[in-house]
């Protein structure tokens, strides 16, 4: 038996739904040797709004499943006749399967962001903030980086008639 991982296409927002209605399919058919993993890949992204620290989880590929799989004729009529999911992805009608390094990658990242939150920075180069807190709380500058792996935001604050690029974390500033 090939275990191997397949992307399937779903309807878009009920991505969950369909997960946990194909979960009970396969546990219904007794299919779980064949079926032992489906997945909405999902990674934890770290947010500051209204000055508390939220976290939550946003799908990577909205309106996708992976499924880890023997692609056989029951498994293949189990999938294709569970409502919401569209059809497999690949060439011409034919299920292609995800290389093994796309899928440690893929896991890795969803485990990684699951300890350690992605940060959520909205900021874009050029913007026009204010400095909220720090050294420089109340000085109004320009974004010139974002550095999203690391939390920070370069700004460039004017500084008795001279530019002067400021790195501080995110939640330091906002939007003007």
């Amino acid at each position: 038996m090939a275990l191997r991982w397949f992307v399937l296409r779903v309807q878009s927002g009920r991505e969950d739904r369909i997960c946990e209605n194909l979960q009970k399919r396969v546990c219904a058919a007794g299919l779980e040797a064949s079926i032992p993993r489906i997945l909405v890949p999902t990674e934890t992204v770290s947010e500051i709004k209204n000055g508390k620290k939220r976290n939550y989880r946003r799908k990577i590929y909205p309106g996708y499943l992976l499924v880890q799989m023997d692609l056989t004729d029951d498994v293949w009529f189990l999938i294709r006749e569970t409502g919401g999911i569209g059809d497999f992805v690949g060439a011409h009608g034919r299920p292609a399967p995800m290389e093994p390094f796309e899928v440690e990658k893929l896991l890795a990242d969803m485990e990684r962001t699951q300890e350690k939150p992605k940060v959520k920075i909205e900021f874009q180069k050029g913007e026009s903030v204010k400095i909220k807190e720090g050294p420089f709380e109340s000085f109004e500058g320009i974004v010139d980086e974002v550095f999203p792996d690391k939390g920070l935001v370069k700004v460039v604050v004017t500084i008795f008639g001279r530019p002067t690029p400021v790195e501080l974390e995110y939640w330091q500033v906002e939007a003007i």
